[in-house]
């Protein structure tokens, strides 16, 4: 049975990234990748102490992200190692 190519694509970047020390542009690229170019675009992510802190624009974005969350985390468990993200925290742009 063929499977779609975005089916294998995360455990292809996972097995990419995997050893690799995490860095804010790798923390910055597997955002993307479980979020998409949209989101990517609206939001700043930073990694601290297993904590990801996202900066979003407005009330909407927080709702939409907050509510995304558990497919979010896993995403980035898988990209990132079960161990590098344990938690997504919101936060408002600062103004």
């Amino acid at each position: 049975m063929m499977r779609p190519l975005t089916h294998g694509l995360p455990g292809a970047l996972a097995t990419l990234l995997h050893g690799v020390p995490i860095s804010h542009g790798m923390v910055d690229f597997a955002w993307t990748v479980a979020v998409g170019a949209a989101v990517h675009r609206v939001t700043s992510v930073r990694l601290e102490q297993r904590v990801l802190i996202v900066e979003v624009p407005d009330q909407n974005w927080d709702r939409e992200i907050t509510r995304s969350k558990p497919v979010i985390l896993a995403r980035l468990q898988t990209l990132l190692g079960r161990d590098a993200v344990a938690e997504i925290q919101i936060r408002k742009h600062p103004r």
